[in-house]
Formats: C-alpha cells, structure tokens, sequence
C-alpha cells in the first residue's frame, strides 16, 4: 500500500486537481500561494479577504461592465469594503450573496459614482456592476492558492486552500491527512472555528469543504457540523475511480459547476433559530439538472425521480421551480423554457401548508396557492409564469382542457398515491400537454407499475430518470439505519370487552387457548382495542421509553383506531405526567368499522382537538424543549412530518409497503448525537419482511429498517477492535496503567484507530443502552474501561479540560457513579501543562517517552496558536514545531529525539518571553522592533532606537485608537486613525519622515497593532 501524504502533500495534490480543471493554482512551487498571491496583487493588509487589485483589474479590463474605466473603480470598490461588515455572518453571507449574483448597485453621475445613500441629486443613472460574469463564465478569473492566511484580534486564520473568482473568495477548504491521525471530522471543527474567529473572510463564501484522502464534505457557509454532506455523483467527463476526494472537488468545483451553484441553487431561510443558507445536495443538483436536459434536449414530457423520504426531495422540487420561473442559464446556455407556469402537486392539506410555509419562509418571489377548484382553474387559465401550489383534490372541480400557457410544468409529490385513480385522471385531462415529473419517496412496487407508465421514458432502461435510494440516504449520512425491536406481549384477558357470543362459545378454553385463537381469528385492530392489552402494551411502552427520554429524544405511538388511540392515551396517562403525553386524530373517521358505540364515542371524544390545538401540539412536540414527549396517533405524522428529536415509534399498528416506509422514516432524521431511529413492534410486523415490503427483491434488502441484535454485533466488534489496541496491557484503572495506554495510542496509525473506534463505540453504546444484555455481555465493563483511557486521551492530546462534558445521558451515568470513572482522579493524574518552566520539568518527568513526547508537543501548540500572529520570531518557532511533528508521525524521528527537539524548541520561547519582559516589550512593540531593525536599518541607527520607535508607536495606538467595540478593527475610521497616529509620532517624535511615506511598513504596522490588541 502506497504511504499517505501529508497534509502539505494533499494540498499539493489538491491544487493540482484544481489546475486541470482550469484554475490558475497557486502554492505547487513550494512556496505558500497565499504569499504569493498577496505579493503579485499587492495585498500588505492581512486583514483584508478580497485581492482588491486583481478585482479592479477585472472590473475594468472585462466587457461586462463598460461603464467601469480605472478613474471610477475604486469608488466601486471602497463601497464593497463596507459590505463586508456585517451583524452575522449569515445575514452577510446572504447579502453579499445578492450583489454576487444580481450586481453591486451604484448611482453614475456625470463625474463619476456615488453610492446610493447619497443625495439623488443632478443627472444620474443608477446601475448594476456585475462582480462575475455567469453568461460567459471564461471570461472570469479563476484562482485557487494554499495557505491563505488572513488576520484579526481574535487570531490568524490560514485555510488550506481558497478559491477566488475574480479575486473573491468562493470556497474555503480544510484538508487532512489519516496519514497525521487527522480525519475530516478534524477539518469540519477547524472551519466552524475559523468562522468564529475571521467571520469576514466567509461573507462572499459559497461553501466549505473538509476532507481527508477517503472523504469528502460540504456544506453553506454556516451550517452546523451536521450539515456537512458528501458529494459523491458527477458526470462523466468528471467520474475518477478509487478516489473519491478527487471525484467530488472535480465536480463541485469546475468552474461551470461552481458558478451555476452560486447563480442558481442558493436559497435563504428564515429559520426560528436564525437564518440559514440552503445550497442542494448532490442528487438534488443533478435531478433538477437531469429534468433541464430532458426538456431541453428531447420531446419527452416526462419523468419519474425517486428520492427517499428525508433527502429532501421538496427542494429539488423548488429548485426546478424557482430555476423554471427565472429562466436559470450558465454559460451561454439557453434558458429552459421562455415562460413557463409551474404547479407542484400534493394530496393533503398538511402538506400544503408545509409547502407554503416553506416558499414564505424562503421568500420566494412568485408563487399562488390555490384556495379551491374554481381558483385552481382560474391560475391554470391564466397561466402566469409562477409557481402554483394545490392539493390534487381541487382538481376534481376542474374542467378539461383548460391549460393557458403551452410551457406549463406540473410536479406532483408522491404521484404514485393518486395519479393512477380519478383525480390524476382529472389532472391529465385538464392539463393535457403539460410536461409532468412526478416524486416519490418510496421505491415504486410491483402493483404500481401504472405509475412508472404514466412516467415512463421511452427506451430508457431505468424507470426512473433519476434515483436516490434508502441505502444512499444512510451511506451520505443524510438519513439515519432503523432498527426494529419485536415486542411479544403476554396479557390478561379482559373478559368484559369480549363479545357475549364468544366468550359463550370458547368458554371452556383456559386463558392461552383463547387468546391463541383470539388473535388467530380477530382482526388486528379490534385486539388493538381491547383494553386488558392495550394496558399490557402500555406499561411496556413506558419502561422502554424511559431510557430513551434519559437521552432528550422524543417517541410516537401508532395504533389502527381512534379508539385505540385513546385507549393508550388513557393507559399511558397512569404512568405519565398528563403534558407528557398528547393524542392527535380528527373528530371524524370515514373508515368502515370505525367504532359505534354510545361507550366509545365517549372515549374518544374526550380527546378531541381544533385544528389550531393539533397545529399548537404539533409545534411543541417538534421543540426539543417543549412537552409533549410521547404522542399518540393513528394517521397524523405518519407522512410528511419532520422531527428529528423523534427517535422512537411504538407500533400497534398492521402497515405494509410505502406506508410502513413513511411511517419508519418518522425516526431516522438526523439530529446532533442521534445515531439511529428505533421501532418497537408489538404487531410483528418485521417477523417477515417479504411480507412487510412487496417490493424487488434488490430493494428489500436495502430498507432502512433492520433487527437491533445487529447493533450489538457491530458494538462487540468494535469494542475488540479497541481492546485489541492495548492487548498485553493489564487492564486497571491505575496511572501507571492509563499512561502505558497513551503512550501505545500515541503515534499513527493507533492514535487514529483510537481516536475513530472510541466515537463509533460511543454512539452505539448510547444507542443500546439501558439493555441488561450489555451488562450480561460484559460490554458495559469493557466501555467502562475504554472510557477511562479516552478521557485521558482528551486531555493528554486535545488540552480538553472537561471531555465528559461531552457524553449524553447513558455514558453521563457510568461518569457520575464513583465505582465506575473517577473523572476527578483522571483530572489530577492528568493535568493539562501549560508551557513554562515548572511545566516543562514535570513533563520531562512522565515515566514514558511518548507522554512526554505527546505533553511537550501539545503544550508548545498551544502557547504558540494565540501568538503566531503576534510578531514574526512566534512564526518561526511554530514552524519548527511543526516538522518535528511532522517527523514524529512519519517515523523519520523517535519519540526520544522528538523529545530533545520539542525541548530545545520550548525552552527557547520561554528565553526569549523572558528577554522581552526585561526589555519592556510588548508583543506588538517586538514586531515593530524586529521590522525596524531587520528592514530599516538606514532610518534608524540603532537597536535602542528602534526600541523606542516601537514602543512609542504601540503607546499611541493605546492612547488614540477606540477598540471597546464590535468590528473596531475592519472599520475604514479605525484604519485611517492609526494612520494618521503613526505619521504624526514617526514625524514629530522621531523624525522619521521616510519611514511615515513607506505605505508597506505602515500596512505592516498597523497590522501588528490590530492583531496584539487586547
């Protein structure tokens, strides 16, 4: 097996990538091409994330933008400067977005530009500037460069590598290397912090990107940890095989991808937590791509896509709409349809309020939603280029033929549930040459083969023109396994809710014979409602649910009545506080069967809701801090309902093919520490799955649900993986036992292997537990173990002062209990040393070289990362640190000689800190001092001097600069002030009038002042 490179070597294979694709990569040389950009384009203010100068050039020599001559550009360009400031990073994100994509809006006078906050007086026009030229993106300058480093008081950022479009930063990337026990994960947590600490360099942002040599993830600018996505489709022209890093930057960020993704597949959302960015998934991307080239490429009309419920197949569908409506096109392609009218399709009233909901919260510009029949048809008829939302049902008052625009394109979710019966009819023969994409969430079985008819593409071998299937969902990530658990219930039998008949009959039978024969030849439903077994079920119910709640997650009940329904509801409600528990169903019921009696009518309507009662529970039952925990149902929520915070579903409850999938597909919606979803069987619905699933065999195998022994196998098997990592070890919880441990996860590959299984044993165990199997097992003393020795770890290798903060519920319990992990034991036998001297020899002192190794190298990155931008000798020890690192892992040194070296290296940050505390010099005087001295040898005469220049200058900037509020630092007052101090002092106190016109050693000095303010 070939040996992995670098993180420095996969930059390098990176931007080489990013080379044949077209981009002009900087960094392939060896040196940075952050440094070199900076220096071709003049960029001396690391403060700065736009190369300004390259943008001007573009702005001025591109055809796009006539009116933009070198005489009015700079006007253009210190009003962009302001609209990087911003109150959030994703309220700025999707303004800058705006002018990206619509132009940067300026008022032109006859003497040049004003911005349109100034006076609209005199002969003006207002304008658009197009920062990017998406009609013909080669036009367009496209540069990518390693190690782009920009600056603030929070700390210097240095991504891995950026891509700019005509000097704007697009992408940002953080690459890691297996190779250096790094995994994407690490990138992702690295982005989030760079977030945080140079926010403005994400405002023009598109999206980032983590990766290692095996995985790749994306997400907007933004977004949580776990939005962060792989993309793992592409064309063919970008296909690479056994690579999969490779295959998706190839076909994300190809200059026409990217610029089409900018352009057309962004959307804002207001969310109750904050605005969010939308930018599609992959299959997302190429549905909606895949319909555009069937219109525009063939005669067909239309096409079935199948996406599995939770990959969210609603955005693929307003990101056809929005990209019909506004006639989307890149590089010299043609819109799709002139003016098309665009209606998508439901078939229950929920779902349409979903989708409204939606369109409102995403501020979409044009849309209707048809109140009834007669308003369906009159927008139909009219056939204005908008997006138009029903339900089928308003169809059955719509005549045929009516359709008024010849482009109309109708997409209906979950087709297959309507339009092989009447009301389909209804809508083909209304709208008869419309082109038609049907969605689905559920794979088509074998007795709705009508529906790939109506779909079908002639001599297409697929049914489908695109596909995203269940076993995608859960490989991406984007929807999480299930795992069923049967339930066998032993009960009483209630002799009073037995028919007279019967029990006259059977009477002679003991208690097991008639229930044998009661539930061989009563229905389902009516054993559902019998009370004496609802209450068995119940009280099961609540011991289970038990452990799940101890985690946060919330659960469903689902039962074949409403009747049933409020027989749990009552059963439950003896275990439960009564805001625990809410039961959800309509006053009416048109089934047959449905209950009768004077005595059930009761029963139920004691439950009954409003709709706006329902909606209010519905509301609470998805907010993780709101009751209800457990709600009851019979219909409702079982399809189109998202709530991740549900992770169990307890099903009393005969369903079978797309149902039983929706109702599955209830639990496995991704939320932060949940690893699976959760069903409890108590009809055995899952005792034969041939039965459950009618559909190819190909596709059972993949459903999302699975038996939970499963869950245990893979946790035994990768809790040996673990132990097998200290094999020969004794296994105590002693300190001596807990160092030999780190000191053998201390160097690649066992440090990652740790590392990585720790996180999956983790998860799995919080899935399991409480299960008295893991305690009979002996699993919950072997993670007990290995819990021990990664809270160490954490502290020893992350400087983490508190890694159990960490840990839910079921891992917080073996914490708390002293028998189990001491944490207060672990925290004084592993202090986290902090680099100086008494530190050092305690270090020096563990009885292992790689603790000490491990000590010394974590304890030096830490005092440097606050301190590297502080002045350039802090740079410079940093990069010592990091080719002894970098040895170390790659085995060209020992732990001894990575000792020795680490060593030398902290013993001389700690020498040089001490001389410039005898000297008086702060950080930033320092770095002023060194620049004076090392580069100005002709202005200043000697090292005293110079001394003095600094720290005259650094007083100044105490005494005149205000920095006591947000955003100080990139304002243009704050740079004109500093300025303005340095050559007055430089001047008047030194006479140093040179060195007060040389614009490179002010940029440099003013940086060094922002970057130690305190």
């Amino acid at each position: 097996m070939a040996e992995l490179p670098s993180e420095g070597g996969y930059q390098h294979d990176v931007l080489g990538w990013l080379d044949e694709l077209g981009w002009d990569s900087h960094g392939l040389s060896g040196e940075y091409g952050g440094s070199e950009l900076d220096r071709e384009y003049n960029r001396t203010d690391k403060r700065e994330v736009i190369y300004w100068d390259l943008l001007s050039e573009w702005l001025v020599e591109s055809e796009i933008n006539p009116q933009i001559t070198e005489e009015n550009v700079d006007e253009v360009l210190n009003s962009l400067k302001r609209d990087l400031n911003h109150d959030t990073l994703v309220g700025g994100n999707r303004d800058f977005h705006q002018m990206l994509t619509t132009g940067k809006k300026f008022t032109l006078r006859a003497e040049g530009f004003v911005t349109d906050r100034d006076e609209d007086d005199g002969d003006v026009d207002v304008i658009y500037v197009d920062l990017i030229d998406f009609e013909e993106i080669e036009n367009n300058r496209f540069v990518a460069a390693d190690e782009f480093q920009v600056s603030g008081p929070n700390g210097r950022v240095r991504p891995d590598v950026n891509l700019f479009v005509n000097g704007i930063p697009l992408v940002t990337m953080e690459l890691k290397s297996i190779a250096q026990d790094n995994d994407f994960y690490d990138g992702i947590r690295d982005l989030k912090e760079y977030e945080k600490k140079r926010s403005r360099l994400f405002v023009p942002g598109l999206f980032n990107v983590a990766a290692d040599q095996g995985e790749y993830r994306y997400a907007a600018v933004g977004a949580p940890q776990r939005l962060y996505m792989p993309w793992r489709d592409a064309p063919e022209q970008y296909q690479v095989q056994d690579n999969v890093p490779k295959q998706a930057i190839r076909a994300m960020c190809n200059p026409e991808t990217l610029l089409n993704l900018l352009k057309n597949y962004v959307f804002h959302e207001r969310q109750p937590g904050g605005d969010a960015r939308i930018i599609p998934r992959y299959m997302q991307f190429y549905a909606v791509e895949e319909i555009f080239d069937l219109i525009r490429t063939t005669d067909h009309k239309q096409g079935l896509i199948w996406h599995t419920q939770g990959s969210g197949k609603s955005f693929t569908m307003l990101f056809a709409a929005r990209n019909l409506i506004q006639g989307a096109k890149i590089n010299h392609r043609e819109t799709v349809l002139d003016n098309p009218q665009v209606l998508v399709v439901v078939d229950t009233d929920d779902l349409e309020s979903q989708m409204e909901d939606q369109l409102n919260a995403l501020d979409f510009d044009r849309f209707d939603v048809a109140r009834s029949g007669d308003h369906l048809q009159q927008l139909i008829e009219e056939g204005r280029s908008t997006l138009v939302l029903t339900t089928i049902q308003k169809f059955g008052n719509v005549d045929s033929h009516v359709q008024g625009n010849d482009e109309t394109v109708i997409m209906s979710d979950e087709a297959h549930r309507y339009m092989e019966k009447d009301l389909g009819t209804k809508l083909n023969a209304a709208l008869p040459n419309a082109y038609h994409f049907g969605f689905t969430g559920t794979p088509v079985r074998e007795g709705d083969r009508d529906t790939f008819r109506n779909f079908e593409i002639p001599d297409s071998e697929d049914p489908y023109l695109h596909r995203y299937s269940i076993k995608d969902g859960i490989d991406d990530g984007l929807i999480l396994p299930v795992h069923f658990d049967i339930h066998e219930i032993e009960w009483e039998i209630d002799r009073d809710s037995l028919d007279r008949a019967f029990e006259s009959q059977f009477d002679h039978l003991d208690l097991d014979e008639k229930r044998e024969l009661i539930e061989k030849y009563v229905t389902q439903t009516q054993i559902a409602e019998l009370r004496s077994r609802v209450a068995a079920v119940a009280r099961s119910i609540d011991e289970h649910y038990r452990g799940v709640e101890e985690n946060g997650w919330k659960g469903m009940v689902v039962t074949p009545s409403r009747k049933a329904a409020a027989l749990y509801t009552e059963e439950l409600l003896k275990y439960r506080n009564p805001e625990e528990v809410e039961v959800l169903y309509t006053e009416s019921d048109t089934r047959a069967g449905e209950e009768s009696g004077r005595g059930d009518k009761k029963l139920i309507s004691q439950f009954h809701t409003t709709p706006e009662e329902r909606s209010d529970i519905i509301r609470r039952f998805k907010d993780p801090d709101e009751n209800p925990k457990l709600v009851v149902v019979c219909d409702m929520l079982l399809t189109g309902f998202d709530a991740p915070e549900v992770k169990a579903m307890y099903l009393d409850r005969n369903l079978k093919n797309h149902k039983l999938l929706q109702a599955i597909a209830r639990t496995n919606r991704p939320a932060d520490q949940k690893n699976n979803g959760l069903i409890v069987d108590y009809q055995g619905v899952f005792q034969n799955l041939d039965d459950a699933f009618e559909y190819d065999e190909e596709e059972v195998q993949e459903m999302a649900a699975q038996p939970r022994e499963k869950l245990f196998c893979k946790l035994e098997r990768k809790i040996d993986d673990l132990l097998g990592l200290f094999e020969g070890i004794e296994r105590d919880d002693s300190q001596e036992t807990l160092l030999e441990c780190l000191s053998q996860v201390s160097s690649h590959p066992e440090k990652r292997n740790f590392k990585q299984g720790f996180r999956e044993v983790r998860d799995l165990y919080e899935t399991l537990e409480p299960d008295p199997d893991l305690e009979d097992e002996g699993i919950r003393d072997d993670y007990r173990w290995l819990l021990t020795i990664y809270i160490a770890f954490r502290r020893n290798n992350n400087r983490d002062e508190s890694p159990e903060d960490e840990f839910r519920a079921q891992t917080q319990k073996i914490l708390q209990d002293d028998d189990n992990v001491d944490v207060t034991d672990i925290k004084r036998e592993f202090p986290i040393y902090e680099l100086n001297g008494e530190d050092l020899e305690a270090m020096l002192d563990l009885p292992s070289t790689g603790a000490k190794a491990n000590a010394i190298e974590h304890a030096t990155q830490a005092h440097l990362q606050p301190r590297v931008d502080r002045n350039p000798q802090y740079e410079e020890f940093g990069k010592r640190v990091e080719r002894i690192i970098t040895q170390r892992q790659n085995s060209s040194i020992t732990d001894p000689k990575a000792v020795e070296r680490l060593t030398e290296v902290g013993s001389e940050i700690l020498e040089f800190e001490e001389a410039l505390d005898e000297q008086g010099l702060s950080d930033a005087a320092y770095a002023i001092y060194l620049s004076l001295v090392d580069e100005h040898e002709e202005e200043v005469p000697d090292e005293e001097t110079a001394k003095d220049v600094a720290r005259d200058l650094r007083e100044g900037f105490e005494e005149k600069v205000e920095t006591d509020f947000e955003g100080w630092e990139t304002r243009d007052s704050t740079q004109k002030a500093i300025r303005k101090m340095l050559i007055q002092r430089l001047i008047k106190n030194h006479g140093l009038g040179t060195l007060a016109k040389d614009d490179e050693f002010l940029e440099e000095t003013i940086g060094y002042l922002i970057e130690n303010a305190e």
